[in-house]
């Protein structure tokens, strides 16, 4: 015969077996997903957001007014600053040493890159900060035209194809392009606005 005390421990691990199986314990844990991941504007936002703080784009885009460059984002040498318009001071325009195009692959790495639409990061009074922003402080800023250079949804759109803004995905010798590819940024862009530029919490 069973003593009371074996008996109580038999029935209390069966008890506590029971409130596991009942609870679904052992079955497969419940996935939730967050309003962001079945949000299309939200998830295009992600890939927009991924590619406006690339170093490609980042690096012109600076908390502070020194251009960055190269992958790891570090300050422009040669002491070069923002300027009264962004396209640098006095005596070290941007266009001094970024002509109109990246120069020919034989001039080798660590050459200025060049864009028809001359070299420049956003003035003084609309910075247009990318580095070490928030997904959520990013998105506001992009789409308030009190940050943003004045522009609405349309002229953001034209933006886009500034010849400074693709040459993110043709930056020449030695750098890394974008790589999310450019239509797939594009389309992505255009399902946030379409969305009305939801910004994640």
């Amino acid at each position: 015969m069973m003593s009371t005390t074996r008996l109580s421990i038999v029935l209390t691990g069966a008890l506590a077996a029971g409130a596991l199986l009942s609870s679904g314990a052992c079955s497969h844990p419940a996935t939730t997903s967050s309003p962001a991941a079945s949000d299309p504007g939200l998830v295009a936002f992600e890939t927009v957001r991924g590619v406006l703080q690339h170093p490609r784009c980042q690096n012109c885009h600076p908390r502070d007014d020194v251009p960055l460059q190269g992958d790891d984002s570090h300050p422009h040498p040669q002491n070069v600053q923002r300027g009264p318009d962004g396209k640098g001071m006095v005596g070290e325009r941007c266009t001094t040493c970024h002509g109109a195009a990246n120069l020919p692959d034989s001039y080798g790495t660590h050459v200025p890159p060049g864009a028809s639409t001359g070299w420049r990061m956003p003035t003084p009074e609309e910075k247009l900060t990318f580095v070490g922003m928030s997904p959520h402080a990013l998105c506001e800023q992009v789409k308030d035209p009190a940050r943003n250079g004045g522009k609405d949804a349309a002229a953001l759109r034209t933006h886009l194809d500034d010849p400074l803004v693709q040459w993110g995905w043709s930056p020449g010798n030695g750098r890394q392009p974008i790589p999310v590819s450019r239509d797939a940024f594009i389309t992505a862009w255009m399902t946030w606005t379409a969305a009305g530029f939801p910004c994640p919490p």
